[in-house]
């Protein structure tokens, strides 16, 4: 098993859809990227921990590439908006890829430099690379979300359309 580690807005839309995907054994939301130890919900959305909430992916590489993954991150979420997805503002919310080997970095760069010359987008890529140092479970009341909150307003607008999107375009790495 390998681990990802991706923040692309709230950790509630990367859940959804991660969790979905073959090969992926289990979805973490939680925080990461900052600098304090054991922050809560309150502390990180007073954008003074410098973490982001990011979502930790244990996966089988032999049934789903870290590129793979990837490429499902690129397409449910705006690399190019600084701090911001959607509705979602503040550095908590920043796009950001922490990596545990050297051989995801290497993966990342890759990756980068080929949606660069896509021109998929007109704006810079803004993610932030980094190693992993530390990661933290978010409280217990985020995790599962859209499974267990469906029908409110937030997943209906903002989920759920990340996750047609993601099973539409990536059909065959549906479980």
């Amino acid at each position: 098993m390998e681990i990802a580690v991706f923040g692309g807005g709230c950790f509630w839309c990367l859940e959804a859809v991660f969790k979905e995907i073959k090969g992926v054994q289990s979805v973490m939301p939680g925080y990461a990227g900052g600098d304090q130890d054991f922050p809560n919900e309150f502390e990180v959305h007073s954008g003074f921990t410098g973490h982001a909430e990011v979502l930790r992916i244990e996966f089988d590489p032999s049934t789903i590439s870290y590129s793979d993954l990837l490429d499902i991150f690129w397409s449910i979420h705006n690399p190019t908006s600084l701090n911001r997805q959607g509705n979602d503002i503040g550095p908590e919310y920043r796009s950001i890829i922490l990596y545990t080997s050297e051989s995801q970095k290497d993966e990342i760069n890759k990756s980068i430099k080929l949606l660069k010359e896509s021109k998929k987008y007109k704006e810079p890529i803004l993610t932030e690379v980094a190693p992993l140092d530390k990661f933290y479970d978010t409280e217990e009341y985020h995790q599962n979300y859209f499974e267990n909150h469906k029908d409110e307003p937030y997943c209906q607008l903002m989920i759920l359309p990340k996750l047609q999107k993601f099973k539409e375009e990536f059909k065959e790495k549906v479980k």
